[in-house]
């Protein structure tokens, strides 16, 4: 895919993670800003989810570890064990925030 491809739907993920988390009732703070969103919570946790232009991959950092997501198939998956993205970002919200979350859909 060309870079401008990739910048354009890594562009329209983080701005679906953004609404998601906007519709949840999950007290966090957020900030999108050039390709990075960062989530920060109550519990001193943060998971940050950005896109790694060279690797055309999604980067997920958190205190449990960091993760690599290509796109294959129509589907952010982990580049080491094919989970899918939404799967781990629900794992890990609902632990740095005490919360249940799930995506819609």
């Amino acid at each position: 895919m060309s870079e401008s491809e990739f910048l354009d739907l890594t562009d329209a993920l983080l701005e679906n993670l953004q609404t998601a988390l906007d519709d949840q009732e999950i007290d966090l703070d957020y900030a999108l800003n050039g390709g990075v969103l960062e989530l920060s919570f109550d519990s001193g946790a943060k998971i940050i989810i950005n896109r790694h232009l060279p690797n055309q991959e999604i980067w997920v950092a958190a205190r449990s570890g960091g993760f690599h997501y290509a796109l294959r198939d129509g589907q952010w998956l982990n580049t080491r064990d094919g989970s899918a993205l939404t799967t781990t970002l629900e794992k890990l919200i609902g632990e740095a925030s005490g919360d249940v979350f799930h995506f819609a859909g």
